[in-house]
């Protein structure tokens, strides 16, 4: 019985932040952005993404793929996890510096709304492991 409660518990809080994060005043831009970036975090869009040098302008390196760019990162950091056609994962860690700089480019246009946000919610986020 206790494990229901938890798991309820656990369920109604993620409800009530979701709920409670209407984007009611967001323009049809804002939520179009914040859906693209859920699906580049859900390996879901192609993107190249292009380190190069400011001062010699010369390409220092170029990554094509189903990549999400790190969201924590520290400064003068940055972290690219990529998912391949077999469905493994990469991870490349990078480092910025005042001369060195980077573009994220999407390649293919994506379908995303404009009128609702994208929310997925992942079972083994969302209902605890008791069996520990």
């Amino acid at each position: 019985m206790k494990k229901i409660r938890y798991a309820l518990f656990a369920l109604g809080a993620i409800l009530a932040a979701t709920l409670g994060g209407c984007a009611c005043t967001a323009s049809d831009a804002d939520v179009a952005s914040h859906n693209l970036s859920k699906d580049a975090d859900q390996f879901k869009v192609l993107r190249r993404i292009v380190f190069f040098n400011g001062i010699t302008d010369k390409y220092l390196l170029e990554i094509t793929g189903y990549c999400s760019l790190g969201n924590d990162d520290p400064v003068n950091e940055l972290t690219v996890t990529c998912k391949d056609e077999n469905g493994l994962y990469k991870k490349d860690f990078l480092g910025l510096s005042d001369n060195v700089s980077y573009l994220v480019e999407q390649i293919q246009p994506t379908d995303v709304s404009t009128t609702h946000y994208t929310v997925i919610f992942k079972p083994e986020a969302i209902v605890p492991n008791f069996d520990r």
